[in-house]
């Protein structure tokens, strides 16, 4: 099909008019361009292969091919005579554009007519206003003008409702996905955008199969961070903070910017066209799910499985509250580093190993010691040794004195000191440190908190009380050196914990909180995956979620934050008494304040006491783990929950597998006894082009909306100004940019976007994720957009298809190839997405529509539209018509704007009153198409064509070219007697001549070969057209490289582990290779033998 630069664009610009010249072309795309060329079935001569091989020698010239050079000669004077004329008028469109560019896109340079900004005239809901193909906009494929209007449309008529039969699900079962809420505080990345790509996925193609479908889509409150950014904000524009405000009011301003983000994001899930039923939206503090939320906390502290307790927890100085282990990141350090800590001028030193004595009491010994946080030593309560070390054996139940405070530390054996490590022995601060919290209950030593809230030094660190706690870390050294305890620093690679939100270093510290019991929980959910009910993809995930679950700890439930859901527990204050807040038995939960009311009255019947509420919230993690249950109705037996629940899959990365998912499975069978999903898949992490994880501070963190409307590079530059980046961060980010995208985004569509994310999708590692291949996929979009645009005018407004798509028993052979081709695609794309082959997938659906309906269906039946009879005209044009409207329902779950737009313009067939592609039927195998006889007879049609083509391209054959096909046995030479016409009009333009000999006739002399199969030969006369030695020159050298290359292929196969590491797709591909390599190889061998003849002749 030929190419309209209107599908080309200057990144960050609309779209250009039908006459602009494209852009520049990347070393990637024209490594795609010349592939494609060299296997297109059209005839085209790959870019650059038709001026000669660098290198080569010029071949001896006919007196006829010197006179069509001077003509060619004349012609390109006069074309630049007039280029020049035109650009000193001011007209010319672009200058300086490289010849290959041209001969890449097959276009020479126009004149440059900028279009009009495309507005839309389909009133917003109402069905879209299809404009004519020859329309200004329409001429080829604009993104922006084919994917406005549908979705309104298809939200309006109700398309992605779960459809149910009588208050029923359809006979083909209910198939549910609820999004994984992306926090309300943020802009969707291009994570996002590839979970939606996988789930809509899902989602269409079991709607298109018959199923009742849900995808729900939904927000989190993302409590830590919403607050903090809230609490920004008011700072910065009224200096004030939230408790200026009061909880209630800063409560409600949160609500009020969670509405503006809120929409933000759901534009954004729009735009990459996910079939959310947006009806049922849900917000993890909607009405209803706090409902769910307040009903778990209560029920399963009446059960005894969520308690009350004084332990450590991860505390964050900045902002105020107890972190999950999930928003705690652990930074490596090799060694003495200085580190940026949140209130502090100086940089704080870490990776430090500090040694420092203890003098023994009533001794005149002393102990050394070794910490990486010197200043917990104002907390330490004991000092632990190795049992059998005999360096400290005598002074096991002796005491040290503490230099700076009136205590003594008992010197305890334990078995968790490593005698290598350090000095020996190690210093415990049970207050301040996990490992050290288990020897202290296992040794019932005091815990000494040092810290407030806010990191300052309290009461119990004596003359170093008010001072910061990384300020300590320098004057307690000092202290110590002055008594002459101070011993020496050296290096200590470490991990330094930071919030993932303010960076600040975490603090392990006591407080009294809200804990889960998890280890029943636990086993519970381990059992369900490990008998099936429950089934992880990948596999090796499933590794994770067992190590976790077995090494589950109990779960701390509270934040300190106003932003979530306020933990529905009360603490009862009897007047009289002194309660410990830390006493489970004093408080008491209520699904609402009265129910906690009547709990309290019974239970401390004839006492005076007053009900506190508890001030946090609770874990973001809590609302999450209830939400495939809770966004359906429950607790209430709702319809939705009795006919859609248990939900289907799961989807989401795998790097919360254990936060989030294992927490739902737990929740679930506990609080409904089912399964919240029968599938969980985890899709790869995005990393940028360089393989490197995405990162504002990188300047790759890319947004799925500049990549489908697309962004100049200065835009790019001025988002990154907007964000908190100090200059040398943001430095580095431009010049990333500056590398990745030189001119900016390009305007890809979200089709584009979707199906190249989807084709990363493998199942195996990390994807690297480069904007190069997602505009690759746009050019797909206009291959697409240019066939059915071919197929339109071809069988002309008044064809009508078929009521039925079945066969005749009339068709082509190509016919019959081309509908075998679709059966067995659709049998393909269907086996792949059960298996979750999300990448092999969407390689069946490109290879079907671009290589056959496109390269090869489309060509040939141009021959039969041309010149056959009346009744082929209308076998091929219904046949065409089958073809192509089962590439678009194939395509359309990939890519539904593109494919609803198309769709929409080809006839009905009788009876036929699908009002939408979103709910056609997808395609399926048919065993009456399925035509393997047909399908071996037309490879070898298209085998010989392509062998035709490969050596007039190889020999720069440009015209008069004679080829002959030599069939080696009597069913390959009566195919292709039988489809001479096709192979020769597949062959190109450049053939005079295709002759077919049969295995008994003389082999051609004066030829270059190439070799289809066992059962059939190519020859192409080159004799007098070619330089005899530099051919068999060249052709010895690749003939040796295709050897070699075979070689190390056999190899590769031959590996002891290979077919059992390699997926079956792979194993094929690879053996293809070698294939190939065989097959050059041979080519050259036969050619070498035929020039060499020509030398004796």
């Amino acid at each position: 099909m030929a190419l309209n630069s209107a599908s080309h664009n200057t990144p960050g610009k609309k779209t250009g008019p039908v006459t602009g010249q494209p852009p520049s072309l990347s070393d990637e795309t024209k490594a795609e361009l010349l592939s494609a060329a060299n296997s297109d079935a059209t005839g085209q001569s790959a870019p650059g292969r038709d001026g000669g091989d660098k290198g080569t020698e010029k071949k001896v010239k006919s007196e006829k091919e010197l006179e069509k050079e001077r003509k060619k000669a004349e012609k390109d004077k006069k074309f630049q005579e007039k280029q020049a004329k035109l650009k000193s008028e001011g007209k010319k469109a672009e200058a300086g554009k490289e010849k290959k560019e041209k001969k890449a896109t097959g276009k020479a340079e126009k004149e440059k007519e900028v279009l009009p900004e495309y507005l839309e005239e389909t009133v917003k809901g109402e069905k879209k206003i299809l404009k004519p193909l020859d329309d200004v906009f329409h001429k080829a494929y604009i993104p922006k003008v084919v994917e406005s209007a549908w979705y309104d449309w298809w939200e309006k008529e109700g398309f992605f409702k779960p459809e149910f039969v009588n208050g029923e699900v359809k006979p083909a079962g209910h198939f549910v996905i609820p999004i994984p809420p992306p926090n309300v505080t943020g802009a969707l990345h291009c994570g996002h955008a590839l979970a939606t790509a996988i789930q809509d996925v899902l989602i269409r193609w079991h709607r298109m199969r018959g199923f009742t479908t849900l995808y729900l889509p939904g927000c989190d409150h993302a409590g830590i961070s919403t607050q903090s950014v809230v609490e920004k904000m008011l700072w910065r524009a009224e200096k004030k903070t939230r408790h200026d405000l009061g909880r209630a009011k800063f409560v409600e301003r949160t609500f009020e910017w969670k509405s503006e983000y809120h929409e933000k994001i759901n534009r954004a899930l729009r735009r990459l066209g996910g079939s959310f039923d947006w009806t049922r939206e849900a917000f993890t503090m909607d009405k209803n799910l706090s409902a769910a939320v307040t009903e778990t906390f209560v029920r399963l502290h009446e059960e005894g499985l969520i308690y009350r307790s004084n332990r450590l927890v991860n505390w964050c100085v900045e902002l105020n509250t107890a972190l999950s282990n999930l928003e705690v990141d652990n930074k490596e350090l090799e060694g003495r580093t200085l580190l940026d800590v949140p209130g502090y001028e100086r940089k704080v030193e870490f990776g430090v190993l500090v040694h420092f004595k203890y003098p023994i009491d009533g001794t005149d010994e002393t102990i050394e010691v070794a910490t990486t946080r010197v200043e917990t030593m104002l907390g330490d309560t004991a000092i632990a040794v190795a049992p059998q070390d005999p360096r400290f054996k005598h002074l096991i139940g002796k005491n040290a004195k503490h230099p700076f405070v009136d205590r003594l530390l008992p010197i305890v054996a334990d078995s968790y000191v490593d005698p290598e490590f350090g000095t020996g022995a190690v210093k415990i601060t049970p207050a301040h440190d996990p490992n050290d919290f288990a020897i202290g209950e296992r040794h019932n030593l005091p815990f000494i908190n040092i810290l407030t809230d806010n990191g300052l030094m309290n009461h119990n660190t004596g003359k170093f009380e008010g001072q910061k706690r990384f300020d300590a870390r320098y004057t307690v050294v000092d202290e110590l050196t002055k008594l002459g305890l101070f011993v020496k620093k050296e290096d200590n690679p470490m991990k330094v914990p930071l919030c993932s939100k303010s960076r600040d270093v975490i603090e392990p510290l006591m407080k009294p909180q809200w804990w889960m019991k998890m280890k029943d929980m636990a086993e519970e959910a381990v059992k369900v995956v490990k008998n099936g009910e429950i089934k992880i993809r990948p596999e090796n995930a499933e590794k994770t979620y067992y190590h976790w679950l077995n090494n589950i700890n109990d779960w701390c439930l509270s934040r300190q934050l106003w932003w979530g859901h306020q933990i529905p527990a009360y603490f009862v204050r009897v007047e009289g008494e002194n309660g410990d807040p830390t006493d489970n038995s004093l408080w008491i939960t209520g699904r609402t304040a009265e129910e906690a009311q009547k709990k309290a009255d019974k239970k401390f019947a004839g006492k005076k006491f007053s009900l506190e509420r508890d001030p946090d919230v609770l874990d973001t993690w809590f609302s999450s783990g209830l939400w495939p249950f809770s966004t359906l109705g429950w607790p209430e037996k709702t319809a939705d929950y009795e006919k859609l629940f248990p939900t289907s899959v799961l989807e989401t990365g795998w790097d919360i597998l254990f936060f989030w998912v294992a927490r739902m499975i737990m929740m679930s069978l506990k609080l409904t006894g089912k399964i919240p999903f029968s599938e969980v898949y985890c899709h790869s992490l995005i990393r940028d082009s360089e393989g490197r994880k995405m990162s504002k501070s990188l300047g790759n963190v890319v947004d799925p909306i500049d990549i489908m409307e697309g962004i100049e590079l200065q835009a790019l530059h001025d988002k990154l100004r907007l964000g908190n980046l100090d200059p040398k961060e943001l430095k580095t980010a431009e010049k990333y940019q500056k590398t990745a995208f030189p001119t900016g985004i390009p305007e890809c569509g979200s089709d584009a976007l979707r199906m190249a994310l989807l084709g990363y999708t493998t199942g195996g590692g990390d994807i690297a994720f480069d904007v190069k291949v997602i505009h690759g996929y746009r050019r797909f979009c206009n291959k697409i957009y240019q066939a059915t645009k071919f197929v339109l005018g071809r069988i002309g407004e008044d064809f009508t298809p078929r009521s039925t798509a079945t066969k005749t028993g009339k068709e082509s052979l190509s016919e019959r190839w081309i509908l075998h081709k679709l059966s067995i695609a659709s049998k393909d794309i269907n086996d792949r997405l059960a298996a979750r082959e999300f990448s092999n997938s969407t390689q069946v659906a490109y290879r079907y529509f671009y290589e056959s309906v496109c390269d090869t269906f489309i060509e040939n039946s141009k021959a039969i539209f041309d010149s056959g009879s009346e009744e082929e005209k209308i076998s091929v044009a219904n046949t065409l018509y089958t073809a192509l409207e089962g590439g678009l329902k194939m395509i359309h779950i990939y890519m539904p704007y593109l494919t609803e737009e198309l769709w929409q313009r080809l006839p009905r067939r009788p009876g036929d009153k699908t009002p939408s592609i979103t709910v056609a039927a997808f395609p399926e195998y048919v065993e009456e198409f399925d035509d393997p006889t047909s399908e071996a007879a037309y490879e070898l049609v298209l085998g010989c064509s392509k062998g035709i083509r490969s050596l007039m391209a190889e020999y720069m054959i440009k015209d008069d070219g004679k080829a002959f096909v030599k069939a080696l046995n009597d069913v390959s030479h009566n195919t292709a007697k039988a489809e001479v016409q096709a192979i020769r009009a597949l062959a190109g333009k450049g053939i005079s001549s295709v002759k077919v000999l049969s295995k008994n006739d003389a082999t051609p002399t004066g030829c270059a070969v190439y070799s289809i199969s066992s059962v059939a030969i190519v020859f192409l006369e080159v004799k007098g057209r070619v330089d005899l030695d530099a051919e068999i020159e060249k052709g010895k050298e690749k003939m040796k490289r295709a050897a070699d290359a075979a070689v190390k292929q056999r190899k590769i196969l031959g590996a002891p582990d290979f077919e059992e590491k390699v997926s079956g797709a792979v194993q094929q591909a690879e053996r293809q290779k070698l294939e190939d390599f065989l097959v050059e190889q041979r080519n050259r061998e036969l050619s070498i033998q035929q020039f060499e003849q020509m030398k004796l002749e």
